[in-house]
Formats: structure tokens, sequence, C-alpha cells
């Protein structure tokens, strides 16, 4: 795979079908961006029509060609579009690029054309990109193979970043953004429909060029989890950060996506989880991924998420603690000795303590934020620096807070974020290296984001040494019962409720006096997995007689509906403080997903819950548990004991082992409610419902 991707991102030749004199047609393009941007193999005009195009000798078609070129963009439409696949992978052309609309992202009789496309290119050991794509550019090797209009708006730069992109549009928005920001770009790489290469291997084959420190990626759908696990794990371990938009988080946009490129949408929850238990960053859109690049390039990673505020303004030094607890990050705690420092540095009138205001005593000192830094940097607990800016101009000698900003920060390591909203404050800075924003809620969020990222990519991943060898019950479709579901968990380490199988009264009144008061009795059918909505549930059974009259009744109510009766339980009442909820399912791309949180008739209702992928640790899912509405509960509230999170977090690791085990036999599990009680006093699984995959 690796090589044929290299063909596409360092040919040592291009054969462009379409070639077209106009630099301002879509195969007149790629002509000219190589030869302006330095690309030094041999470019091969397929037109007929022409003896030379644009200086080079044209050619009839690829049969003509001296030799087989390594990549042939196709720039023609139609159904010549397909007669040029055909004639590449027949001259053994490694890779093509396929620029017409109109495939796979119309409907079935695009896709059917799609289809055929992917067939005849892997038939020939042939790589295809698009359909429905702007192409790629490698601005290190000048190999630009796309025809985006941006290329000629912002010229382009050779730099230490990447952008992959499903869509066009956003590669060359990403782009657009990184040169405004006089950054440089070395890959631009869409993929279109992705009717064969997706942009996972993109991602892939641009992880591994050694001069590449930020990875952008922009995803409607991801068709191949594992390839961008497998960069993403690569990524870590070379210290490169990815930072993804993921399109397509509301239905709409979902919608959108599906007639945008073709792509099937993934759960967006998911699509989180799957980030984070990647190190992956997700924004919303590429302004975001624009506005922290220089962040990242800096080679920011700070040990901890502690800001230290400094401001020539007093309000700002509050706005600034305001946006830092928005953005998640606490403000440092300065010790003694720090305070001290800096109110030796500070007029007597101003505050040493964080957020620190150097008042307006910075018009007549200049040197105040170059005293302050230095002081604070020795503190331990300061991670991250802000200096927010709100006046300055005539009088400041703003070049000089720049000088002492950026001294400070190649000193230290440490990040300095600035917020200036008057040009000629910020463009010092700027020209200083500093990275510099408009207002403190973006310069925090950055600062907050690195901060986080960084966390992320370093925290170490959980394993799972074996997985428990999990069987369902032979011949077994559709859901099971209450009673076999419960008992598949508990032969995998899950405590669950202790109940009795009752296919009589007299086993019912025996199974009360083996359970005692107040027990549950329930109704037992695969076919009745919600119960509590046929009246099949009662609570509070006080006696045996009770227990035997429920049996006859809920017997017979089973009968009248027509449903497969396996029998009536009688279980042991268990309270908890608090209802949980544990699920997990297979999804069709991403494999096993548990999903934690709060339980109850509501669950559905109010889907306050964190979404997991396997493996993960215990930590992890007590760590998910405190992003719930519901964190406070853990801890206990007016009065009460904190919740026993530990077995709750055993729990959901269980679950997790028990469907990834199931090698798909179980398409997904339900444990609802999960009684928890306070720290120390355990949890255990009531009710449970477990789905067997369709053969």
């Amino acid at each position: 795979m690796s090589d044929l991707l290299t063909s596409a991102l360092n040919p040592r030749s291009v054969a462009i079908v379409g070639a077209s004199e106009n630099i301002h047609k879509i195969g007149g393009r790629p002509i000219h961006y190589m030869q302006r941007h330095g690309y030094r193999g041999t470019i091969y005009p397929i037109n007929p029509a022409r003896e030379e195009v644009q200086g080079h000798k044209s050619y009839a078609g690829l049969a003509a060609l001296p030799e087989v070129p390594d990549l042939a963009l196709i720039a023609v439409g139609g159904d010549k579009t397909v007669a040029a696949v055909e004639e590449c992978a027949a001259r053994g052309v490694k890779s093509a690029v396929v620029i017409a609309s109109g495939f796979g992202e119309t409907g079935p009789a695009g896709r059917e054309l799609q289809d055929h496309m992917v067939a005849t290119a892997r038939a020939a050991g042939m790589r295809l990109y698009g359909p429905n794509t702007q192409g790629l550019a490698n601005f290190g090797t000048g190999a630009i193979a796309g025809f985006s209009t941006m290329f000629i708006e912002v010229p382009p730069m050779d730099g230490p970043v990447g952008i992959v992109s499903q869509s066009g549009g956003m590669s060359a928005m990403a782009y657009g953004l990184l040169r405004g920001r006089g950054l440089g770009v070395r890959h631009v790489h869409a993929t279109g429909n992705e009717a064969d290469v997706t942009a996972s291997e993109m991602a892939w084959a641009v992880a591994h060029d050694p001069d590449v420190q930020l990875l952008l990626l922009y995803l409607e759908n991801i068709a191949h989890p594992e390839m961008l696990a497998a960069t993403a794990a690569y990524a870590r371990e070379r210290d490169l950060p990815i930072v993804a938009v993921k399109a397509g988080r509301s239905a709409s946009g979902q919608k959108a996506a599906s007639s945008h490129t073709g792509a099937l949408a993934n759960e967006d929850r998911t699509v989180d989880a799957f980030f984070k238990h990647h190190g992956i960053w997700r924004v919303r859109d590429p302004h975001e991924q624009a506005r922290a690049a220089h962040a990242y390039l800096k080679g920011w990673r700070p040990e901890g998420r502690r800001l230290v505020v400094i401001s020539n303004s007093g309000a700002s030094c509050v706005m600034g603690a305001d946006a830092a607890e928005d953005m998640g990050l606490s403000l440092a705690e300065l010790s003694p000795a720090t305070q001290a420092e800096v109110a030796s540095k500070l007029p007597g009138f101003a505050t040493a303590s964080n957020p620190i205001d150097v008042t307006a005593a910075l018009l007549s000192n200049s040197g105040l934020f170059g005293d302050v830094l230095p002081a604070v940097a020795q503190d331990p607990a300061a991670d991250l620096f802000f200096l927010n800016i709100p006046v300055a101009g005539a009088g400041y000698d703003v070049d000089r807070f720049a000088r002492d900003a950026a001294t400070f920060e190649a000193a230290t390591g440490k990040p300095v974020a600035v917020a200036a909203w008057q040009e000629s404050v910020a463009a010092p800075f700027r020209a200083h290296g500093i990275a510099t924003f408009p207002n403190e809620g973006e310069a925090i969020a950055v600062l907050a984001q690195v901060a986080g990222h960084t966390e992320r990519m370093r925290q170490p991943r959980a394993t799972w040494p074996a997985l428990p060898h999990v069987q369902v019950p032979a011949g077994a479709q559709g859901f099971l019962n209450e009673v076999d579901s419960l008992g598949l968990l508990a032969r995998h380490g899950v405590p669950t409720v202790p109940m009795h199988l009752c296919r009589t009264a007299d086993e019912a009144r025996a199974a009360f006096d083996a359970i005692g008061a107040p027990a549950v009795v329930k109704a037992c059918s695969a076919e009745v997995p919600h119960k509590s909505e046929h009246g099949l549930v009662a609570l509070n059974v006080q006696t045996r007689e009770q227990a035997a009259e429920l049996f006859e009744r809920f017997w017979a109510k089973m009968d009248a509906m027509g449903v497969q009766r396996d029998g009536v339980i009688v279980a042991a009442t268990r309270k908890g403080q608090h209802e949980f909820m544990v699920g997990a399912r297979m999804d069709p791309i991403f494999g096993p997903v548990v999903v934690v949180g709060d339980g109850g008739k509501y669950v559905e209702a109010l889907k306050d819950c964190a979404v997991l992928l396997p493996p993960f640790s215990e930590a992890d899912v007590q760590a998910a548990l405190r992003t719930l509405r519901i964190a406070p509960l853990l801890d206990g509230v007016r009065g009460e004991p904190p919740l026993d999170v530990a077995a709750l977090s055993r729990i959901a690791v269980a679950v997790g082992q028990v469907i990834a085990g199931a090698g798909g036999a179980i398409a997904s599990l339900d444990l609802n409610p999960v009684m928890v009680g306070a720290a120390g006093q355990g949890a255990v699984v009531v009710d449970a419902l477990v789905e067997v995959s369709k053969a």
C-alpha cells in the first residue's frame, strides 16, 4: 500500500488526461502548478487535438507515452472518465486521480459506474483517488495533481503542515487560512468520494513524512477506522498532533454529507469517543484548525492545565479568569514566595496574586512584563501564560513587551498567548513569533486545546491481555430472556441480582421463601424485552401467596399476548444510592462500543451518558463518568455519601470485555438499572437484555 501511495505523492512522472493550454481549466491548472512549484519529474499531457501543451509535447493517449507514468490525473468528464480509468489500468499506471463528479454521490446509477472503475483499478493493481475530488498536492516535491484555485489566490510555501480532506473545498479553505497566517503547508490532499483510497490511508502516508509536524483532517465519514487508529498510534510515537474536523454532527449535517461525498455518517458520540481513545483532537471547523496551528508548530507540550493571567487592566484580569473557567483551565495558585517576588517588581497598588494586574504603570515602566514573567515562571504551579492587553499604543513600548515575551518563551519553553485587539499592538507580538489573538476567548481556547491534546497524547493506553470466551445459547435468536441475559453476564464476573425462574405457582412460592420479602416478580419471555410497558413487573412483593398470585396473572397475560412463556422470575429487591446504566453494541464501523451513564426509566429521554471504545481501564470509565451532567452526585451531595464508582467502573470494563470476547455473536447489551451503592457497598445489575447478532 505505501509504495502505491508514494507513487501519487512523489511520482517520477505524471500524465494529465484532458490536458489544456488554458491554466484556468481543470486540465491546465496541474501542469501550470507543477511547472511553477518545482516538480522535477516528467509531465505528459494527453490531448489528441494538440501537439504541445504549455511547452510540453502532447500525446494522443497513454499508449503513445514512452513510459508508464506513476500517476495519471484524469481531467475529463462523463463516459470519458470511465474509459480513461480503463486505459490507465490497461497501461499499468500505479495511481489515478479522478476529478469528475457524478458518481457515487448522485445515487445508484452513479454508484454502479464508480464501482466499475474501482473493480477495474483493483484488477490491475492500480489505486484510485476520488472521484469527485480537487486532487492531490505535495509542495515538498512539486507534484500537484489538482486544480484548486486557492493555489493561485494564496501562493504556496512548503512547510510542516499536512492537510488530508474528503472535501476539496475544505482542504483549500484550511490551506488558505494557514497560509494567511504565514504558515507553510506541504500536503493538501482531497479524497472526494473515497471509492478506493480513503482519508485514513492518506493520513497514514502523510504522517510518515518526517517533515510534517501537524496533521489536519477533514472527514465526513470514517471508512477505515483501523487505519486511522494505526495512524494515530504512529503519530503519538513521533509526537505528531492530529487535529480533525468531523462534519455531520447533526442529523441535517449527516444528510448533507451523504449527498456531498456519498458518505455514510457515523454516530457522532462514537466518533468523539474514537478520537479521544486514539489521541486525536476534534474541532468544529477549519478556522479552529488554523487558529491553533501556530501553537502546535511552536512545539508547546505543557505539563499541566494551570494558567497565569497577566494584564494591565483589572477588568481584563477578571475576563481572563472567566474565559479560563469556560475552557476548563484552572488559575495557578502561586506560592507565597512567588507572590512576594512578583510584588517586588510591581507598584504597591498592583495585584501580585493570579490573575496579576500590573496596572497602568505599564505605560511608565515598559519592563513590567519582562520583570513579572520570569518571577512567575519558577513557580511549579505555572504551566500556561496569558497576556491580555486591552489598550496600548502611543507612549507604550509595545515592541519591548513583545521582545520580553519572546525572550521568556524561548528561555523557558512555557506557552505564552497574547490577546490584543489593536493591530498596532498585535503586530509586534506576531513579528516576534508570539501566538497572538484578537480576544481572550480565542487565546485561552488555544492554550486549553494544546494542554488538553498534550495530555491526551501522553495518556497511557489501556490493554486487555486476554478476552473471555463468550458464548450465547445455541440456537438463540433476537433477544435472550432476562434470566439468560443475566446468567451470561454473571458467568463473566458481572454482579447480578439473586433470582429464580419459576414455571409453576408452587415454584414461585418456594422462590419467595428463598428470596424473602420484599421481592420482585417479573414475567420472563424473550419476546417481551420491555416488560414494564406491558404491566408484567411487580415490586415490593411481601408474601409467598402474593408471589404465587402474580405468577398466575403474568403466566395468563403472556398466553393472552401470544408470546413465548419462558417462566416468571422471583428476584431479590436491591436498592442503591443511584441508578446507572451500562450498555454495549457492535458498531458496524467501529466494532465494540460501550456506553455508561445515568440510568432508570428516563435514560432514553435524558441521554446523559458517555461512550468508550475498548480496550479501556477502570480509570478511563471513572474519567468518563466525570463528564456527565450528574457528575456532582458521584461525590455525594446534601449529606449523601460518595457513590461506589469503582464498582460501577468494574462492571463497565467487564461488559466491554464480554461484547469484545463474543466475536460478533452479541449485537448489543443493555444493563438498566445498575444499582450503585455508597463507596464500598458495590454495585449490582438488576435487569439486563442481551441481543444476539443475526446470522
